[in-house]
């Protein structure tokens, strides 16, 4: 939001608010309360699709008024650099244990976890899955308390460059598309996807915009217009390749078909992973 100012793309001041409690439904029923304003914005990820299922709050997103999809998030399996080396070893290691096979996440009945449920469930089969606390996944990760986590590539950075794991394969139908080497011999694009090591196994996370309900027709138009100039800054570029984000930007009926069909595919794989709530 600060390059918006930097770039004088709004004469307006922007003021960002944490709202983060009860798991970010409180962010969500906030938004839902706000129709007609113009003046707010939800910066959305999958959590629109997974938290009204798993916590049955009253909120659907189509309440909303979508913006825009400014980013995709993608997942990578990583590993122990003392654990095996490939997919294929990763998978025999999680069949073949005797005790739960330990992953670490960022959040009980989220993306990694329901990615964690998706491919255990595909490829290991009756291997037994544990998942650790999200406060320990951070610090566990790479140690020998958890095996292996699919945190998105952000996440990992710095311990990849550290040596403390490697990454097996990315969760998504091509590769990670930088180039620059992140570490001394690899790139995020010379990391394989699942699909080309043997796990068939796609998952994207969305970053997205929303207005509030019930805004104007006029009022809809200036923030994709705004949103749209933003991603072309130089300073998002940069932090796009920083994060190793997958650059996409959607509106108007083909951001409304992705939503629609995003929205279906997690609800598939909650009900699936048994994270609705009855």
């Amino acid at each position: 939001m600060a390059r918006i100012q930097k770039n004088n793309l709004m004469k307006q001041p922007i003021v960002v608010s944490l709202k983060c409690g009860a798991s970010g439904a409180e962010a969500l029923m906030y938004m839902k309360s706000s129709e007609g304003d113009p003046n707010k914005v939800l910066i959305a990820n999958s959590l629109i699709y997974m938290l009204p299922l798993s916590a049955k709050i009253p909120f659907n997103w189509r309440e909303l008024t979508p913006a825009s999809v400014v980013a995709l998030d993608q997942f990578v399996l990583w590993d122990n650099s003392s654990g095996p080396k490939t997919v294929k070893e990763f998978i025999a290691a999680a069949k073949a244990a005797s005790s739960p096979f330990k992953m670490g996440g960022t959040g009980s009945k989220r993306e990694d976890n329901v990615l964690t449920v998706s491919w255990s469930r595909r490829s290991a089969r009756n291997s037994p899955i544990c998942r650790t606390s999200p406060a320990a996944r951070r610090q566990r990760s790479w140690s020998a308390t958890t095996e292996s986590n699919v945190n998105n590539p952000s996440e990992n950075l710095e311990v990849w460059r550290a040596g403390q794991v490697r990454t097996l394969c990315v969760f998504d139908k091509e590769r990670i598309s930088y180039t620059t080497k992140v570490t001394e011999t690899q790139s995020w694009h010379d990391i394989p996807t699942c699909k080309e090591e043997g796990l068939d196994v796609q998952y994207l996370m969305l970053r997205a915009m929303f207005l509030p309900g019930k805004v104007t027709a006029e009022q809809q138009p200036f923030y994709v217009d705004l949103f749209q100039k933003v991603t072309q800054t130089p300073e998002y570029m940069d932090y796009m390749e920083k994060q190793a984000l997958k650059p996409i930007f959607l509106t108007g009926k083909d951001m409304l078909q992705f939503f629609e069909e995003d929205d279906a595919l997690n609800t598939s794989l909650m009900n699936q992973a048994g994270f609705i709530a009855k």
